[in-house]
């Protein structure tokens, strides 16, 4: 329960980049333990800082720290480059760099900010696991926010810590792992295959899974009943505790001046106009997030499909060069192009059929918890196997199937629809996405499995300082 008055203060530190997928859920979950009576600082990296103060049109310095959201706190550290310097142009190089350089720099700021004050609790994630062991050289407990559904947790640790597949895959591979579905090597993370170029990343995940049990508990973006198999599969390995889902309140029958949530990119607002025109349950929502880019030879296959199907479309295209040529003036009349959306308030319209998603987790998430079908055309990391999930464990949409060449045609991307709005397993899609955005809201409501879960922590962070 929450806090009593008069009982010493608890500090959390929580460590994130600041990629939007990564930041938001760690923000949620700042703000359940400002409610439950904790004082929260968010600290990122010097450049992060800024990118935030900017996203929230803050005017306070990005070295300062900051009240700056619903009593959360943000401090910075250096990462070791300029401002101006591009951080995604090598990101092995940078992610590497960072690893050598972030242990000591956030030592400093602990050092720093917190000799008059007993910090309780570190919370990073995944992606700075370095993290941990600047919490351990200054004795305080280390936690980890886990931001990939809890069957990544599973086949991440079995993959690295156990060994019980191999690391040269074949293509006509088929896995079978405790709590999961059966899994081919096209439905595995593409960190895990011979393919995968971003070897830092590999290791990053190598390093901690080698190194978990520095982590006094794994926390995660999920709930219980989404996850139950997976979850009850870790739990003699190395448990990890559903908080979520870390959405916004929106999508969870609560008021949206709740929210913590920073957009990074500025959407467009011309699309609820444009929804509120659209018939209940008639439009297909394409988005592949922010760092999906998709060949013009599939950009051409979407368009074609959506122009054939007839059906109103809301397609968010970061570049409009991107298009094929003429395509948006010849549908100007059915669909709508935008460069980014409200995605949040998009996915609890009512007009709203079914998303074509790239499967990134948070999207994935929130289209879970908004109760919308999907079709899924997964790109890489974690997503080839969130696109398992929602084919054969979750039981909420369809797959596209790209052809030998690697690309999707545009007739499976009509047939996914016309099934996805009409065909014999409609009901069930729906029906089976009702019954998740009910489980999500109960889980995060009093005596819910996550909000237990939140207590459970937060009574065993009271107990220790």
């Amino acid at each position: 329960m929450a806090l009593n008055e008069g009982q010493e203060e608890i500090h959390v530190l929580m460590v994130t980049l600041t990629a939007q997928g990564h930041l938001n859920p760690m923000l949620r979950l700042a703000k359940r333990l400002v409610d439950e009576g904790l004082h929260v600082t968010l600290a990122t990296t010097q450049f992060g800082c800024h990118r935030i103060l900017k996203a929230v049109t803050t005017t306070t310095t990005t070295t300062d720290a900051t009240n700056f959201m619903s009593g959360i706190r943000l401090l910075s550290f250096p990462d070791g480059f300029n401002l101006d310097y591009d951080r995604g142009a090598n990101l092995d190089h940078y992610m590497e760099s960072l690893a050598k350089a972030g242990p000591l720099n956030l030592s400093n700021l602990i050092k720093q900010h917190y000799h008059r004050t007993k910090l309780s609790c570190i919370i990073s994630n995944p992606f700075v696991s370095w993290a941990v062991d600047a919490a351990l050289e200054n004795g305080i407990p280390c936690a980890m926010l886990w931001i990939q559904p809890c069957s990544l947790y599973a086949i991440y640790y079995r993959f690295y810590k156990l060994n019980q597949f191999p690391t040269t895959l074949i293509s006509n591979m088929i896995i079978e792992l405790p709590g999961l579905p059966l899994l081919h090597t096209e439905d595995l993370p593409s960190f895990l295959l011979p393919s995968n170029s971003f070897g830092g990343v590999f290791k990053l995940l190598s390093d901690m899974f080698e190194t978990i049990k520095k982590y006094k508990w794994v926390l995660a973006n999920s709930f219980f009943e989404l996850e139950k198999e997976a979850i009850e599969s870790m739990t003699e390995l190395c448990p990890i505790r559903p908080v979520g889902p870390l959405v916004p309140p929106l999508l969870l029958d609560q008021h949206q001046s709740l929210d913590v949530g920073i957009e990074m990119e500025k959407p467009d607002e011309t699309s609820l106009d444009w929804l509120n025109k659209q018939r209940p349950h008639s439009v297909i929502y394409v988005s592949f997030g922010s760092l999906a880019v998709l060949s013009a030879k599939t950009m051409e296959a979407i368009a074609t499909a959506l122009k054939n199907t007839k059906h109103p479309f809301l397609w968010v295209v970061k570049t409009a060069g991107q298009l094929p040529l003429g395509f948006e003036e010849e549908t100007k009349t059915q669909g709508l192009i935008i460069p980014w959306s409200l995605q949040t308030k998009v996915l609890a319209h009512p007009s709203i059929a079914c998303f074509i998603t790239h499967c990134g987790w948070n999207s994935m998430l929130e289209a879970l918890v908004a109760g919308v079908p999907m079709i899924a055309y997964p790109q890489w990391s974690d997503q080839p196997t969130n696109a398992k999930l929602v084919v054969d464990v979750f039981k909420v949409g369809l797959k596209l199937k790209p052809v030998p060449n690697g690309v999707i045609s545009n007739e499976d991307i009509e047939e996914c629809i016309t099934q996805m709005l009409s065909g014999p397993d409609f009901e069930g899609f729906k029906k089976n996405a009702a019954v998740l955005k009910q489980a999500a809201c109960e889980a995060v409501t009093s005596g819910g499995s996550s909000e237990r879960n939140i207590r459970l922590f937060v009574n065993e962070i009271a107990r220790r300082s």
